[in-house]
């Protein structure tokens, strides 16, 4: 059990969670996407086209669980990357699965969007301080591991 928060141990954390994460998510993402745009993607493209790579042949219900996102979204943020032709969509191991994998042509863009990204992540460990993203993603793992751990009903 993690430990609470009792009144008048110490000032708790001032504002909206949800809102503060947020804010930083879309300031960090407007930077990436500023950068990586160089290569004709979006950051959030780059990172499906990554995680197809690793996976492929990939379920799209795997998919979405890696990337931990629904399926409805995942269809959605596919569907551009297959008229692309970046992305195909075949058959599974059966008449109802599929499989998504990368074209070479899907590789070649992905390729080119690695090098903005990597470009787009120096840029802000220089700006924002590499021992301050360090703790950033430590404490982001941390909580992630929290929120993800079974909820007690007996405690809550």
């Amino acid at each position: 059990m993690h430990n609470k928060v009792r009144a008048g141990d110490h000032a708790g954390p001032s504002g909206c969670s949800s809102f503060k994460l947020r804010q930083l998510s879309r300031r960090v993402s407007q930077h990436f996407d500023h950068i990586v745009g160089a290569a004709g993607l979006k950051t959030t493209q780059y990172s499906l086209l990554s995680h197809v790579m690793r996976l492929q042949p990939a379920r799209p219900g795997d998919l979405a669980v890696q990337m931990d996102m629904d399926a409805s979204t995942l269809t959605r943020n596919l569907q551009p990357l297959v008229k692309l032709g970046w992305l195909e969509i075949g058959p599974g191991d059966d008449g109802r699965s599929r499989f998504v994998t990368l074209t070479e042509s899907g590789r070649e863009k992905r390729a080119q969007a690695q090098r903005e990204w990597k470009r787009a992540q120096l840029a802000f460990n220089d700006h924002v301080g590499e021992a301050r993203v360090a703790k950033l993603h430590a404490l982001i793992d941390e909580c992630l591991a929290v929120i993800n751990e079974p909820v007690d009903d007996a405690s809550a």
